[in-house]
């Protein structure tokens, strides 16, 4: 409101009585009632929406350093650990592929199965349960194959059925195997996995032990080389037979290998273990095996090895030697 006062244009502003002025607009009026009740939201059913899952056998986790592992990597990189270098157990058919040149394996009694000679309880129905995966059927796979240059008899444990344990069909094949090599003037390699002899068949898998070093001594006198390679775990029955009677004795990465188990010796010698007793690392130190090699660098090793122990039998085959 304007004002005239002595010639001077004057301005005045009314007065305003507090809580008096008009209340301004909101976009959403207050309710009228004042409720201080919290208001329960409706019960909602079950979610409609698909949760993501993920199939099963895609991904392992390490024993080791708990990293969480994708299969195909872990199977280009033949089963060890990129984190750690853990060694997971691997197949007898896909140890021997890793080995041999492609395509260069022919396998020898394919067909021979374990029969229940004791009629032990529930032998045949364990049996039936592991022949069902049809990739093996006993705890060994026995051929011919090539490795570099060297064409070699091979054996490969499969601890996946019964536990690598040696019942008459393991010792009947490496015999096989043993005695394959020897006519033919070949080297022989054994990669063992196995808890020991197969308690199933009681004196007829004991006799596989002697057995196969029988067949081993005929075919040392031929001057041909046998390595044997040590993986996780070999114990019992094999490790105290052919396990540790070759030219070479290699191991892999932390292995455990061993006669009885470490709860075992510790009862009976009433004494502590070493933290590292019956691992690959704790016999190389004490002179049982003669290296560790990884599982990555095996074949390159055998080869080299080969090239090695068979230089001789080449000289007395050759017609100057």
């Amino acid at each position: 409101m304007t004002k005239q006062k002595d010639g001077n244009a004057t301005t005045t502003f009314p007065k305003k009585t507090l809580g008096a002025e008009a209340t301004e607009p909101a976009l959403t009026p207050p309710p009228t009632t004042s409720n201080n009740a919290f208001v329960k939201k409706p019960r909602l059913g079950p979610s409609k929406s698909r949760k993501r899952e993920i199939p099963e056998g895609l991904w392992n986790k390490c024993p080791r350093c708990s990293t969480l592992l994708y299969d195909k990597e872990l199977d280009e990189n033949l089963k060890v650990c990129l984190h750690c270098q853990h060694h997971f157990p691997i197949g007898a058919r896909e140890r021997i592929n890793s080995l041999v040149e492609t395509c260069s394996f022919t396998e020898i009694d394919a067909d021979m199965t374990s029969r229940d000679p004791l009629s032990f309880p529930a032998y045949a129905d364990k049996l039936v349960r592991d022949l069902k995966s049809g990739v093996r059927k006993d705890a060994v796979v026995t051929g011919l194959g090539k490795i570099g240059a060297h064409r070699v008899g091979l054996g490969a444990m499969d601890f996946a059925f019964l536990g690598g344990s040696m019942g008459s069909v393991v010792g009947e094949k490496l015999t096989r195997l043993i005695e394959l090599g020897t006519e033919k003037k070949l080297p022989v390699i054994i990669v063992s996995t196995s808890g020991g002899a197969r308690m199933y068949e009681g004196m007829f898998s004991l006799m596989q032990m002697a057995k196969t070093c029988g067949a081993l001594a005929y075919h040392a006198k031929q001057r041909l080389p046998f390595i044997s390679v040590l993986t996780d775990p070999t114990f019992a029955g094999v490790m105290a037979s052919f396990a540790t009677v070759g030219d070479l004795i290699i191991a892999e990465p932390a292995a455990r290998i061993g006669f009885a188990g470490a709860r075992v010796i510790k009862d009976t010698t009433q004494s502590e273990l070493p933290a590292d007793f019956q691992t690959s690392e704790f016999l190389l130190e004490h002179g049982l095996i003669d290296a560790i090699v990884a599982r990555k660098e095996l074949k390159t090793t055998l080869e080299f090895y080969l090239d090695f122990l068979m230089s001789g039998q080449k000289k007395i085959q050759s017609p100057t030697g």
